[in-house]
């Protein structure tokens, strides 16, 4: 037989300790105002968000994203069980706080970032932004067609309704309990709102394919796009069909990470359903300096974020973009990609010959070197894994938590100092 105080469950240096020092310095007040449970008011006390903060913070750091598991281990680990101090806490209480605090947890990547920042261990100089899809939480199979769309949406009307009569009438539902008959209506419910979801969807997607098949002509390719109708998803209507890594397609979704490149951190994070990173760079650009406050001077992006407006407009705002130039297809007709176009303008025309340099080739390496090693990173050790939650906000708050967890791990002795 062993006794022992909760304090010894783990030793003095676990990371655990370290994480929860580090969110006991931070302002977590926002995620504090949602809680309706307050001194002098009925009900049962909340569980405080800084356990909660940190039961995450440090699953995911382990690669865990699962708020079942998370639960078990509360009960089972011996880190976890020192993070909880006694206290007990449900898989639901762990679920609904994962995705429930979209603003409070953007706020608290961004307070983490400026920590960073005023100690001088962050600097957003150069930055490197890629995008990597993320499998989605649908199937291939819910992906359907405007006018299947308008019939399923008769049948969840129906069928709403012939579960409202089923649970008023106190004969046909005598077996159910008064949970049962909210969780089924509540069910049906959530199915109607998500075709309706598809539905309003559809007419900007038609919009874009319309787009496109312009843009290519009366091609075979444009006459494929004219003859395809675009379809949505009923499982996940914000979920869309993208190339994987692995060369097939599937339902996903296209999270977008900035890492500054001295020191790796990751400073910006975003989630997209578009399948291409065409007009990702400024966007992420932007966000990158309202959360440091800082300048960003170089972009390194890959070819698949190229847009040659863009080119024009980073200029003006006094930023170097390194980007390869694509290659043309007849390099014998067109010449070399490095040689300025008739086309181009005067900074998409240095934007050739600087790219041609030893030097901007040197600078473009390491794209991958941190890039390409932050998303490995996230995808097999920080749980940015197929998503189990549904919708672009959702999405966004495990990106979020990914980072955050990367960013407390690896630089949590420098916020403590």
């Amino acid at each position: 037989m062993r006794v022992e105080c909760e304090d010894q469950l783990i030793p003095q240096e676990h990371q655990a300790r370290v994480i929860w020092r580090v969110v006991e310095t931070l302002d977590v007040a926002a995620f504090h105002e949602p809680i309706r449970a307050r001194e002098g008011v009925c009900g049962r006390n909340a569980t405080d968000p800084r356990l909660l903060i940190a039961l995450w913070l440090y699953a995911v750091t382990r690669g865990i994203g699962s708020a079942r598991e998370l639960a078990r281990l509360c009960v089972e680990s011996r880190p976890y069980r020192w993070l909880c101090g006694g206290v007990t806490i449900n898989h639901h209480t762990l679920s609904d706080f994962r995705v429930g605090h979209a603003q409070a947890l953007d706020e608290l990547f961004t307070q983490v970032l400026a920590l960073l920042v005023s100690k001088g261990v962050v600097k957003v100089r150069r930055i490197s932004q890629d995008g990597t899809r993320v499998r989605a939480s649908a199937g291939a199979s819910s992906f359907r067609r405007g006018e299947k769309l308008a019939v399923l949406l008769e049948q969840a009307h129906a069928h709403v309704g012939q579960l409202r009569a089923l649970l008023d009438d106190p004969e046909r539902s005598a077996g159910l309990s008064a949970k049962k008959k909210a969780a089924k209506l509540r069910a049906a419910r959530q199915r109607q709102q998500r075709v309706e979801q598809a539905l309003a969807a559809l007419p900007a997607l038609q919009a874009k394919q319309q787009a496109a098949a312009k843009q290519a002509g009366n091609g075979k390719y444009g006459q494929k796009l004219k003859k395809n109708q675009p379809r949505v998803s009923t499982t996940d209507p914000e979920a869309r069909v993208m190339k994987m890594p692995d060369g097939g397609f599937a339902p996903a979704m296209n999270v977008q990470i900035a890492t500054d490149v001295e020191s790796r951190a990751i400073v910006g994070v975003d989630v997209c359903n578009a399948g291409s990173d065409k007009g990702q760079a400024p966007p992420m650009r932007r966000q990158v300096e309202e959360r440091t406050g800082q300048k960003v001077q170089e972009h390194l992006i890959d070819g698949g974020f190229l847009v040659l407006e863009e080119i024009d407009a980073a200029e003006q705002e006094q930023v170097t973009l390194y980007v390869p130039p694509p290659k043309p297809h007849d390099p014998g007709k067109a010449g070399s990609e490095y040689l300025p176009k008739k086309s181009d303008s005067p900074a998409q025309a240095t934007w050739r010959e600087r790219m041609a340099g030893e030097e901007a080739k040197v600078i473009y390496k390491q794209r991958a070197s941190t890039s390409e090693t932050v998303n490995a990173d996230l995808k097999q050790h920080r749980g940015l894994v197929p998503l189990t939650v549904r919708g672009l906000t959702k999405a966004r708050s495990i990106a979020l938590w990914c980072a955050l967890a990367y960013n407390v791990l690896h630089f949590g002795g420098n916020l403590l100092v």
